[in-house]
């Protein structure tokens, strides 16, 4: 059996049609109270306006057929009235029943005024032709009045029973209005109130207030509202923050580039004077010179070249060449083309790859410079004798590739921002630093190729980097 749902459950439509219905049955409340009342008070002010017999018959058209002996003829009689017969001339030929009055013959004029039945005449009076074969050409019925009352002519009972009725539908029709208001006012509550809630929810929004919340406790529609509002909200005020901290990472971008050119480009222009103004007149200088010049001249063109990369991993026209390959003669290629560069630095390599085929899903030419550039970064920041591991981990649902190292480490306080542009591992922005481009570089290609980039490390170990690829 379904339980009574609460208003907070229910459907807006059902709350206002129970409101409805509610208002109905007072409605009908009301009118039945009214109505009963009424009745109560017209019983008493008719309790000495009641006729004798209620079945007795006041038109004398209706004793024209048997005025002698007929059933309404004996109610008649009971009640203490009688029939008169007159003739053509208003002359009373006979009497049926017993007379009450003296009056043996009526003028027109008589006639008229006692058939008006007011409410000073002692006897009610009714009039009809009647035919008895004879002389009879009238049949005339007469009633005391102390036994009946006429309400079309009875003017203190209309006196005494139409303004109480009046009122009573004044005051019933006051009594109505009022609830149509009282209605009328609890319908808007109910639906001002949430919709305040709401209102005032959007205004903090409009100012900025990204982090309101609202709790609305209405009709189901209200409370999806609401639900909906702080769902918008959420995504504004995540928007928002991750708008504020790319911004922030851009100027940060922006400010690291101008300071990474800036100290390359000062050197090479100082360097370049010398020469051209020939302050430097040994050949041996001359050459040294120009080396440094080379050098920072291909450092400025790998951070351009890191720049534009970066850039080019956030372009929606990014092109990626991603297929299933295998990854263990992948990473021997690699190893190959990096191995003269480890034994001249006398690091230690320790490869790991499984002797059966491994298969993964990348772009050979971006996982290739992320491994180079994970690979590169051990090199330059560990002295010499550390050891390199290079594994392959098959696992279900993708397959990951360590490359860890047992040099220095990276610092705590750097490993939450290790991945942003411009971030060496050293701490340091010294000229013979890289562009601190590689990481952010390598963890977006990754991304965009369904992996990802972790950096983890402890014990023997404190530097592994973990590549995830889809399988």
């Amino acid at each position: 059996m379904r339980q009574w749902r609460t208003r907070n459950q229910r459907p807006l439509q059902t709350s206002l049609a129970f409101d409805f219905l509610r208002f109905l049955l007072i409605i009908a409340f009301l009118v039945l109270a009214v109505y009963l009342f009424i009745q109560m008070d017209i019983t008493h002010k008719l309790k000495d306006y009641q006729i004798a017999d209620p079945e007795l018959r006041l038109e004398a058209s209706l004793y024209a057929v048997d005025p002698q002996s007929g059933e309404d003829t004996a109610k008649l009689l009971r009640s203490g009235g009688w029939l008169e017969i007159l003739d053509g001339d208003k002359q009373v030929v006979s009497v049926i029943g017993t007379k009450g009055d003296a009056a043996d013959a009526y003028t027109e004029e008589q006639l008229y005024r006692l058939l008006e039945n007011s409410t000073d005449q002692v006897y009610y009076y009714s009039l009809t032709r009647y035919d008895d074969g004879g002389s009879a050409n009238w049949l005339m019925l007469k009633l005391p009045r102390n036994r009946i009352d006429i309400t079309i002519n009875s003017y203190p009972f209309l006196s005494t029973l139409n303004q109480p009725v009046t009122s009573y539908v004044l005051i019933g029709a006051i009594i109505l209005l009022m609830l149509v208001v009282v209605y009328s006012y609890s319908v808007a509550r109910r639906i001002r109130r949430p919709l305040r809630t709401i209102i005032a929810g959007l205004n903090q929004m409009i100012q900025g207030n990204y982090h309101t919340r609202i709790v609305v406790e209405a009709e189901e529609e209200f409370m999806q509202m609401g639900e909906r509002f702080n769902y918008m909200a959420d995504v504004i005020e995540k928007t928002t923050e991750a708008k504020r901290l790319a911004e922030e990472s851009k100027q940060r971008m922006v400010m690291d580039l101008s300071h990474d050119l800036k100290t390359p480009i000062t050197s090479i222009q100082g360097y370049a004077q010398a020469l051209y103004e020939g302050r430097v007149g040994d050949p041996e200088r001359q050459r040294k010179y120009l080396t440094y010049i080379y050098n920072k001249s291909s450092q400025v063109t790998r951070l351009i070249q890191n720049m534009v990369e970066l850039l080019k991993t956030d372009s929606p026209d990014f092109l990626l060449r991603m297929g299933r390959h295998e990854l263990g003669d992948f990473l021997r290629e690699i190893i190959a083309d990096t191995y003269g560069e480890i034994e001249q630095k006398q690091f230690k390599l320790l490869f790991n790859v499984p002797e059966e085929p491994v298969y993964a899903r990348f772009d050979p030419e971006l996982l290739a410079r992320a491994v180079h550039n994970l690979i590169h970064n051990a090199l330059a920041y560990n002295p010499p004798g550390t050891q390199v591991r290079i594994a392959i981990l098959p696992e279900k649902q993708h397959v990951a590739i360590e490359v860890a190292d047992t040099g220095i480490g990276i610092a705590s306080e750097l490993k939450a921002t290790i991945f942003d542009p411009f971030v060496r591992g050293d701490e340091a922005r010294s000229a013979s630093g890289g562009t601190g481009l590689g990481l952010a570089i390598a963890l977006k290609n990754l991304q965009r190729m369904g992996g990802t980039l972790e950096l983890d490390g402890s014990g023997a170990e404190p530097t592994v980097f973990t590549i995830k690829l889809p399988t």
